[in-house]
């Protein structure tokens, strides 16, 4: 096995290797995927002297742990965490040497969800139609990272930033996504759609990369038939049967049958990825 790799040595709850993703797809049915939270992915990468398309590591709640088997420079970005290399504490949001062999550990996030691990050169897997993401939807790209794994590394080309630390957005205390109304406003009545911008949602604990669950009121369709199967995009707000808006995320579906009554901008769908469970959520027309 190539030295220009590393070792999983805790694979935490939900660790996948994510670029910016796997664009122009839609019509065969696979999904852009990719890092949910691009502004974090891009700044690990750049702390680093990654391109910003470089893959990296996303890690839910709990983190991870590596053992690379050569010497990398590593940066930590996103929802902020505990760092250490072979039980020493070092910087979060700032590039990091770590020696061949050393375990770098990545913690459980202090605030909000997903946390990004670049490592100079980036990750090597396989790109699958451009892309080296993991779809956890369609199954492309990598498997998510299970313990005992090796992993390639690119060579490094970049010289690493010269930052103590980098600045961050906190992830939210609260949820505002600012939406235009979708090409399926009109199935749900005026007062339902006066619901979603004026009252208080909540992020449920069903929420994960495909879409972003909410608890709160429901909203009462106009039309009760079906739909036939329509595209769909990042962002979009959707309408399913218990009438709770579901925000669809990078690994989200590209049909679906139920109405899209708005869609979120995308510059806020970054701050979604790192709401956790209970955050206080509302929809701005």
């Amino acid at each position: 096995m190539t030295d220009s790799a590393f070792a999983v040595f805790r694979s935490g709850a939900l660790t996948t290797v994510q670029d910016l993703g796997r664009a122009g797809h839609a019509h065969l049915g696979v999904p852009r995927s990719g890092a949910l939270d691009q502004p974090a992915a891009r700044l690990a990468n750049r702390l680093v002297g990654n391109a910003d398309s470089a893959a990296v590591l996303e890690t839910t709640l709990s983190g991870c742990a590596l053992r690379p088997r050569r010497n990398v420079t590593a940066a930590v970005t996103g929802a902020p965490c505990p760092v250490t290399v072979d039980g020493r504490p070092v910087a979060w949001g700032a590039p990091v040497r770590v020696p061949a062999g050393a375990l770098l550990d990545v913690g459980a996030a202090v605030a909000g969800v997903r946390s990004y691990v670049a490592l100079g050169g980036g990750i090597a897997t396989e790109p699958v139609l451009g892309s080296r993401s993991t779809d956890l939807l369609s199954g492309l790209g990598p498997a998510h990272l299970a313990d005992g794994a090796v992993l390639p590394l690119g060579a490094e080309t970049g010289r690493h930033a010269r930052v103590d630390t980098a600045p961050q957005p906190a992830p939210p205390a609260e949820l505002v996504l600012r939406v235009t109304l979708g090409p399926r406003a009109d199935w749900c009545t005026p007062q339902s759609l006066k619901t979603l911008t004026t009252r208080a949602y909540r992020v449920s604990p069903a929420s994960n990369r495909i879409g972003l669950r909410t608890e709160g009121p429901a909203l009462e369709r106009a039309i009760t038939g079906e739909l036939p199967s329509e595209g769909l995009v990042s962002g979009a707000v959707q309408v399913p049967p218990d009438g709770r808006p579901v925000v669809f995320l990078a690994d989200h579906p590209t049909t679906g049958g139920y109405p899209v009554v708005a869609v979120v901008r995308e510059a806020d769908l970054w701050a979604a990825a790192q709401a956790v469970p209970g955050t206080p959520l509302r929809f701005v027309l």
